[in-house]
């Protein structure tokens, strides 16, 4: 996993969903996220849902999930 800061403009490698649906987190998807640790810096750390811990429909700073590796963050970007 890498953490790195967010893009101020689009990449063609990103789908430009911000992850604030639950509906469009799925297990196995691959995002960028937030941790705890990294929410004033914006750092984003790469990695595969494992399981999504928010139950709410929609939260307006991200769905958090849990990645395969343990990390628990909050999803910033839904990757191609």
């Amino acid at each position: 996993m890498r953490n790195r800061l967010v893009p101020l403009y689009p990449c063609r490698n990103h789908i430009m969903m911000d992850g604030t649906k639950r509906v469009d987190i799925k297990p196995g998807l691959h995002v960028n996220i937030v941790l705890k640790k990294d929410q004033r810096t914006g750092a984003l750390t790469e990695g595969f849902v494992k399981d999504i811990l928010t139950s709410a429909p929609v939260h307006h700073r991200g769905i958090k999930v849990r990645l395969e590796d343990g990390q628990i963050g909050r999803v910033k970007e839904i990757l191609d």
